[in-house]
């Protein structure tokens, strides 16, 4: 397998490091807009001109994709880079015949009356538009394979299979207890994507009813976490797994809460209002003449880097799946769960807990593929995959899941 990884921020960065480790690649050509950011990601590797080479690529440049997998003869294109390059990167995988993955799907667009009733364009949709044709192509397109999509879908995947007979809901809950020394707000992931998947109309799935959209933040709720995280209130957000869930596992209801906490929300309510949410350039005077400027990017310029945080950052992070309904005529409900701490993410691979977390599910699933023991063709989600091998898989890597019965 040869794999091109497009995006050598915290996430893809992460991703290196991670796959340097296991033998079942060939080559990966490590890609970014930033030539200087790709070829520190792998200098830090200690094996440039073997397994990992730096190349500079433009990822809204499908021609550009598709020359860098050519001249670098690579099966699989990796998408690390943020929601904005889904399609672009995705297209040129298709357009080149290779495989592709992703760890966030194509962007939705609310609907444009009813914005928090019901859905417009959903998360996904765009690509699984194209399904037919990857289907047709022989290619596999394995979208939404991060930690949150990704693991959750997994899990899952997993209950609906081995711990459940029939299943009420599925709810994605993640939460953290982490802190940043120096910092008032400081995200630990883009927050160019936290923007999106939190001000966005959050999307709910009921049997009968289909997907549907509420008001953000709504349905607050006290879940408590494991390995001493504790309570944390959660709400709803727009997520992939509510979008993928639904296609291939059987619940009556779906949802996605994220501990965001009361500072954070009003961080993002006052972006909001100010529209410094907003990802179309406006107008800004400068000393060099009148600069076309997104202010959703100025505010991610304003905020440090969350791969630069590791160093200040204290405490963990958990990613799961909360499952409730029935087994063996008795009612059950479950919480299948990953924890990363900060403290160990850091001094095993120097990377932070959350992107160390995100970047762990797509090397293992690559293997997984690379083994033949992931396939098939089309545009398929976790879920659509065994997940009793994964699961065995990342035990492997070093980084165990749990459950426990609620």
């Amino acid at each position: 397998m040869r794999v091109l990884l497009v995006g050598a921020g915290g996430v893809g960065t992460a991703i290196t490091r991670i796959a340097a480790r296991r033998p079942f690649f060939e080559y990966m050509a490590v890609a970014d807009y930033d030539l200087g950011r790709a070829e520190t990601a792998v200098a830090a590797l200690g094996e440039p001109g073997a397994r990992f080479g730096a190349v500079r690529l433009d990822a809204s440049d499908p021609a550009a994709v598709r020359a860098a997998l050519t001249e670098h003869r690579c099966d699989v294109l990796l998408n690390a880079t943020d929601p904005r390059f889904v399609m672009p990167l995705f297209e040129a995988a298709l357009a080149h015949g290779a495989h592709y993955l992703d760890m966030a799907m194509s962007l939705s667009r609310p609907h444009p009356s009813r914005p928090y009733q019901e859905c417009g364009v959903k998360l996904g949709d765009a690509q699984f538009a194209r399904a037919a044709e990857w289907e047709a192509a022989g290619l596999l397109a394995l979208v939404g394979m991060g930690v949150e999509p990704g693991l959750s879908d997994v899990f899952a995947r997993y209950a609906s299979d081995e711990l459940f007979d029939e299943i009420e809901e599925i709810g994605i809950r993640d939460g953290a207890d982490l802190t940043v020394e120096g910092y008032d707000f400081a995200p630990s992931f883009s927050i160019w994507t936290t923007i999106e998947e939190c001000l966005n109309p959050p999307v709910v799935y009921e049997e009968g009813r289909g997907w549907f959209t509420t008001a953000p933040f709504s349905e607050p709720e006290v879940f408590d976490f494991p390995e001493g995280i504790g309570p944390v209130e959660c709400v709803n957000v727009e997520h992939e797994e509510v979008l993928l869930v639904p296609r291939w596992l059987k619940a009556r209801r779906v949802t996605f809460k994220y501990g965001l906490g009361d500072e954070f929300i009003g961080v993002l309510r006052t972006l909001h209002k100010l529209g410094l949410d907003r990802t179309d350039p406006v107008s800004v005077k400068s000393g060099a003449g009148d600069a076309q400027v997104s202010p959703r990017d100025v505010v991610a310029a304003c905020l440090p880097d969350p791969a630069g945080l590791g160093d200040r950052m204290h405490g963990k992070t958990c990613a799961g799946t909360w499952v409730r309904g029935r087994k063996d005529g008795r009612p059950r409900e479950v919480y299948l769960y990953h924890v990363v701490d900060n403290q160990w993410s850091m001094r095993e691979y120097g990377s932070q807990a959350v992107v160390w977390q995100t970047a762990i599910n797509p090397v293992a699933a690559l293997e997984l593929v690379a083994g033949g023991v992931w396939g098939g063709t089309g545009v398929l989600g976790p879920e659509a995959m065994p997940p009793r091998p994964f699961l065995d898989l990342l035990t492997e890597y070093g980084a165990p899941w749990g459950m426990r019965e609620q």
